[in-house]
């Protein structure tokens, strides 16, 4: 920190998005994803030369762990139509069908599943649930691949309430319809299609082959969203797709392939995954309805100041402007009876009618500094040095302080960010604040006065300007109030400088206060924001 006298001082010349369909990419959620995606594949490393090895057949595994499957993708595909529904972007509905799918696919296919429920499946054969699996992981990669190509660059689409209830039913439909069709191919039709088991554990060579056609389509999808990776939504189905890898590759390399240590490390994997996207959309969902309920309760809290603020405006107008008011009346009709003696008395008249003027011109000062605070008028905000301001603020009260026989000095923290603010009102808080000091040093002897402006900056967000006077302090009653609307402790004050000093600096996403006051003087402390709300006011 630098330390300089200013007897001769030198002049200076993100909208909050509420799906994660819409919401961009943070380093966080991408650091967090990446490292989900590391997990699985250390794990698949270390399963990967036991992946061959047969473990206990447990028959319950496959309808307990795909039925959990089935209500979480069915969830997620709700909140997913429910995010449509705020904000309607056609590419959601891709996904929410590819949800639908995968849901109704993983309870499907239990039903057809050897042992699952019975030895040979409630319905179906031997290689009906391989085909269930076959579209289930075709629909699913595919819904995402028209997500990723037909996105809406972020835009929503012009749709009514009504477009959107058609459009949900309409996908729901579609998917039920093209599910029971795909479910009677595999089950009623599986006598026309290859087949891909020998038995209820090995494969024939054509189901190494479609494991080979269903990586590459979720390869395909994979790579599209990771090269369009734009939203959370996108980063998060990057994880559920890879998620998947470790089944297709068991099937690849293994002909022996159901309950082996791979199958079940595949189908754990994809468990987690399924979950992955659910835990995001309700923890998305959790923060959105904190966000909106402390939104709701600033704006009430707002409104009820609000209307505090004009009430008490309206009695402190009335009580402040009654007293000029009586003046003018009061004067001007004594004015009035000097000019009607005789001979006229104009001394006494021009005393008068002269404070009638003075009268009206506080009266005026009022009105003004009352539109001051409450006027919100547009302002121009621009990068500025906090030091630089000081250094302006300094230059301007040179003469006051001389006059005064105040000692000021400047002590500035050295690279200080700049903050994103409008000059002039900045450069107002300090230098009411200056001159507030000023004023409250001239009860103490002149070789005492010292005025002292300290900037600081925290290391992380906010830069910090104190303004320290060696004056006889303010009051203990006084301090809860001097902030307050028309109270003063000077005789010739509104009681608005403060007021509005404050108002200017929470505007600016700031605060002032008090920080200090006792027999040794005052301090006030401006807190300005480096990243301040600000910088979005033109």
């Amino acid at each position: 920190m630098t330390q300089t006298a200013v007897q001769v001082p030198a002049r200076a010349g993100q909208e909050v998005q509420i799906t994660i369909a819409a919401t961009p990419i943070s380093t966080r959620e991408r650091n967090i994803a990446f490292g989900v995606i590391v997990v699985i594949a250390v794990l698949g490393a270390i399963v990967a030369p036991f992946a061959h090895v047969q473990l206990a057949r447990v028959d319950a595994f496959i309808p307990a762990v795909q039925s959990v499957m089935c209500v979480i993708d069915l969830l997620t595909a709700v909140l997913l139509l429910a995010q449509y529904s705020i904000q309607p972007t056609r590419g959601v509905l891709a996904v929410a069908s590819g949800y639908v799918f995968s849901g109704l696919f993983a309870f499907i296919q239990t039903l057809t599943y050897p042992g699952a429920y019975s030895p040979t499946g409630l319905i179906g054969d031997i290689n009906s649930a391989p085909w269930i699996f076959v579209f289930w992981h075709t629909t699913f990669p595919l819904a995402l691949i028209v997500y990723t190509l037909s996105k809406d660059e972020g835009k929503e689409a012009d749709l009514s309430r009504r477009s959107i209830g058609v459009g949900i039913v309409g996908t729901i439909a579609f998917v039920l319809t093209a599910t029971a069709a795909l479910t009677w191919l595999a089950v009623d039709g599986v006598r026309y299609l290859p087949a891909m088991y020998l038995n209820t554990l090995q494969q024939t060579p054509f189901a190494e082959q479609i494991n080979i056609f269903l990586w590459a389509i979720n390869l395909t999808a994979f790579v599209l969203l990771f090269i369009r990776r734009r939203t959370v939504l996108d980063i998060w189905l990057t994880v559920v797709l890879f998620a998947w890898w470790p089944t297709f590759f068991v099937g690849i390399f293994y002909t022996v392939f159901r309950f082996s240590a791979g199958w079940y490390f595949g189908r754990l994997a994809a468990l987690v995954a399924s979950s992955t996207l659910l835990v995001v959309l309700l923890t998305e969902s959790a923060a959105l309805y904190g966000r909106l309920a402390n939104a709701l309760l600033l704006v009430r809290r707002e409104r009820a100041d609000r209307l505090a603020n004009v009430q008490a405006a309206t009695a402190a107008m009335a009580h402040e402007l009654r007293q000029p008011l009586t003046g003018i009346a009061t004067r001007g009709a004594a004015g009035v009876n000097w000019l009607k003696r005789t001979p006229p008395d104009l001394s006494k008249a021009r005393e008068c009618f002269q404070s009638v003027i003075d009268a009206s011109l506080h009266a005026n000062d009022i009105i003004a500094a009352i539109r001051d605070l409450y006027k919100k008028t547009p302002t121009e905000h621009t990068m500025l040095q906090i030091n630089d301001v000081i250094r302006e603020v300094l230059a301007l009260v040179h003469d006051d302080l001389q006059a005064e026989g105040v000692i000021g000095t400047g002590e500035y923290q050295e690279n200080l960010p700049e903050i994103r603010a409008a000059h002039t009102q900045i450069q107002q808080v300090i230098l009411n604040l200056v001159k507030n000091a000023i004023e409250a040093m001239r009860s103490v002897p002149p070789d005492k006065r010292r005025l002292r402006l300290v900037t600081g900056f925290d290391g992380n967000s906010v830069v910090s300007v104190y303004v320290q006077d060696s004056g006889d302090g303010i009051s203990p009653d006084q301090q809860d109030r001097i902030f307050e609307p028309f109270f003063t402790t000077k005789p010739s004050g509104t009681g608005l400088g403060l007021s509005i000093c404050r108002t200017i600096a929470e505007d600016h996403g700031g605060k002032l206060f008090l920080s200090k006051s006792d027999a040794r003087g005052t301090s006030f402390e401006l807190v300005l924001p480096v990243d301040s709300p600000a910088s979005t006011h033109t």
